[in-house]
């Protein structure tokens, strides 16, 4: 298990580099990962058969790239998360299936693109077996089984339950798997997911949830996979999960099953945070420092446009002061962070329902640069365009080298795609 992480007050560096020569190269706002973190959480999962990178947390071609190459295979919940993934040279053949399409629904294209690359899918609703039925005749499919249950760090990430759309409602498995039959579809994998930010108490539940379902699926199932929901610590004293202990939760629920069969189940874990999030650092200029009745504001040149968490969740994120004048200590005080979008909401230091929080920080000058860590999962991916602010640029960060893996978006590539009707 990986030691308890620190979150300084005063961070000059980022994997080595300077955040000054980082920002001298692309400015602010910018994404920034380091790639020694990733393979370092890819690592920290190797006792599982196969590490299936939940691409949705951090889908940048040169991240999924640097996944395969080192040993993860790839889930895709999108049409164009699959293009992404043969874009990063993931094969659409193979055993256990480098790309496993994972849904509630076929929208056209990505029901196009699964029959044409013959990828696995991991169904999330009975209509989709008919649909997939339709186009082919045979073969082999998953099934992504809501147990009825579910947990998350918010309501909003909560993917378990009677409240939540994903998944195929536990007492419908049976019948999914007859429509799967008729189509002379076999059923080889069961998936469980009841969201993200889970702990273990809640994710060994998917265990005992999973060994039932599986005895339902009988001989036919060569793979059960434990989802994703891996928590990391984003304050200062939270602990990772016991991944030893959780291995062997599923180790053991996986030999039991395997008793009753002829032959191994391949058991698969899904990370999407848990690779990326600590990699992650969103890098902001601070513009203006002022002071509303009891509260003292520091504003960014970066908004919920570049890092939605926090007005979607409450989400918090830890932040470190990199003074420009290179100083190393500064003293404290608390502060409210916002940034520069025509919007209330546009705070980063909000709770869930949106109240808004203060932050004690180090005391900043307008020009001090504001670090904003844990933001590598679930940050650049949801970000947009509103008040028509560009797509911040992305770096990776690889043995003490920077590489620009996207550029900042133009505002000729922003309008490029609207037209003015004639007069």
């Amino acid at each position: 298990m990986p030691a308890t992480p620190t979150f300084p007050h005063i961070r000059q560096q980022i994997a080595g580099v300077a955040v000054a020569d980082i920002v001298a190269d692309v400015g602010t706002p910018v994404y920034v990962y380091d790639a020694a973190k990733i393979v370092e959480r890819i690592e920290d999962l190797a006792a599982f058969d196969v590490v299936r990178f939940a691409q949705k947390a951090c889908s940048n071609l040169a991240v999924l790239d640097l996944c395969r190459r080192h040993g993860t295979l790839v889930d895709a919940v999108s049409g164009w998360e699959i293009r992404r993934a043969l874009a990063a040279g993931y094969p659409d053949h193979g055993q256990p299936p480098p790309i496993v399409y994972t849904a509630d629904i076929f929208d056209r294209e990505s029901l196009d693109l699964v029959i044409q690359h013959q990828l696995h899918v991991n169904c999330g609703s009975p209509d989709m077996i008919d649909q997939l039925g339709d186009h082919l005749s045979g073969g082999e499919i998953s099934l992504r089984v809501n147990p009825g249950f579910g947990h998350g760090h918010s309501q909003k990430t909560n993917t378990g339950g009677a409240q939540s759309k994903h998944g195929i409602w536990y007492e419908e498995l049976s019948d999914c798997i007859e429509r799967a039959a008729a189509r002379g579809m076999a059923v080889t994998g069961l998936h469980m997911h009841i969201g993200s930010g889970t702990d273990l108490q809640h994710l060994s539940r998917v265990c005992d949830a999973m060994e039932q379902m599986a005895r339902h699926v009988g001989s036919t199932l060569v793979s059960i996979s434990a989802g994703g929901g891996l928590p990391v610590p984003y304050k200062e004293g939270e602990a990772y999960v016991d991944l030893d202990a959780y291995f062997q939760l599923w180790d053991a629920t996986r030999k039991r099953l395997e008793s009753g069969l002829e032959h191994g189940l391949r058991l698969e874990i899904e990370p999407g945070r848990y690779l990326t999030a600590e990699s992650g650092y969103l890098i902001s200029e601070i513009r203006a420092i002022k002071r509303m009745g009891g509260n003292l504001f520091y504003l960014l040149d970066a908004g919920f446009n570049d890092l939605a968490r926090p007005i979607l969740y409450g989400a918090y994120h830890p932040m470190s002061l990199a003074p420009a004048d290179g100083s190393q200590d500064r003293p404290m005080q608390a502060v409210v962070v916002g940034g520069p979008l025509c919007e209330s909401g546009d705070i980063f230091t909000q709770e869930e329902g949106g109240f808004v929080s203060s932050r004690t920080l180090p005391k900043a000058e307008v020009g001090d640069y504001l670090v904003i860590g844990g933001a590598g999962a679930y940050g650049a991916v949801m970000a947009s365009n509103y008040n028509s602010k560009p797509l911040a640029p992305e770096v990776l960060i690889t043995h003490g080298a920077t590489h620009v893996i996207r550029r900042r978006q133009t505002f000729e590539e922003l309008i490029a795609a609207e037209r003015i009707l004639p007069e």
